[in-house]
């Protein structure tokens, strides 16, 4: 299998498939890059070079008791890049692996970065705190801490249900997907799924999302209920200078299955040279637009 070897000595398993411009895709909690697979698959088809890794403590990654941190995450995701000799790329980072990008660029900067989508990702600041009231409360994320130390394997089952919006009248996630995910939530190694709990809900990216010079696409499902649009997507918008916000209406969290066919084209789009969104992103970063564009959902 390939992989690269950070700092520590941790083995961080990556895909790297197609050639061109690399895109390469950060994942969530408790996932791997298997969860990319559709976009990996869809974007190599199309002239890219596309690159996903599983997490430290994730899938084929080394399961490391200590450095399950954003900073941590970062650094390994950095580690990639320039072991790879990744330039002019398009980073992608959904839920989670949203935070991995912000922090990337907060900590590495944007030397080797053209572009960047956050996809229902928990920047700035999930938790609710006396400077950040919008957030949630700790008893939200305790009680993920409780299930996943109680019967993690249970708890991954029901999780995947509000993952996918499979708990909404009509909905048709089929069993398939539900199972892929509990299989690769159990690849995660336990120290890893404990404390990235921790990771994703108190780290704090206003700062990172400041430091965003790129070209950013923000995409967020309104029935988001694992990270609320309120609580991302609408607030890091605004944080990121010129960010385009594109609203998939009744999207849950894992709308990169869901769908699949609009984030796909969507994201192929954003990428192109000739994207819309990333010249306005540019236009407004340079001062020339006053707001944010928003994107008019998916039919």
């Amino acid at each position: 299998m390939p992989t690269i070897t950070t700092r520590d000595g941790a083995q961080i398993f990556y895909k790297d498939w197609g050639s061109g411009q690399p895109v390469v895709f950060s994942h969530g909690w408790p996932l791997n890059a298997d969860a990319w697979d559709d976009q990996l698959f869809f974007f190599a088809s199309n002239g890219y070079r596309a690159i996903a890794h599983d997490r430290r403590g994730h899938g084929r990654s080394t399961q490391t008791l200590n450095g399950n941190d954003m900073d941590t995450y970062a650094d390994d995701l950095a580690a990639l890049v320039e072991e790879l000799d990744l330039t002019n790329a398009i980073h992608i980072g959904h839920s989670t692996g949203g935070g991995e990008v912000a922090r990337y660029i907060g900590r590495h900067g944007t030397e080797r970065v053209a572009k960047a989508v956050l996809v229902g990702a928990v920047p700035p600041l999930m938790l609710k705190t006396a400077n950040n009231p919008e957030g949630l409360p700790i008893e939200a994320f305790d009680q993920i801490r409780a299930g996943v130390k109680a019967d993690r394997s249970q708890f991954y089952k029901d999780l995947s249900a509000p993952f996918y919006g499979a708990n909404r009248p009509g909905a048709t996630v089929s069993q398939g997907v539900r199972d892929a995910f509990w299989l690769m939530s159990m690849q995660a190694g336990f120290p890893a799924a404990y404390d990235c709990i921790k990771a994703f809900s108190e780290t704090d990216f206003r700062e990172d999302l400041k430091k965003f010079d790129v070209p950013t696409l923000v995409i967020h499902g309104d029935d988001d209920q694992i990270v609320p649009i309120n609580v991302g997507g609408l607030r890091s918008s605004k944080m990121v200078k010129g960010a385009t916000l594109n609203i998939y209406k009744g999207a849950p969290h894992g709308l990169m299955t869901t769908h699949k066919e609009q984030f796909n084209a969507d994201l192929l789009e954003f990428a192109r040279p000739e994207s819309r969104a990333a010249a306005d992103a540019t236009r407004a970063r340079r001062g020339d637009m006053r707001e944010t564009e928003v994107t008019p959902p998916p039919a």
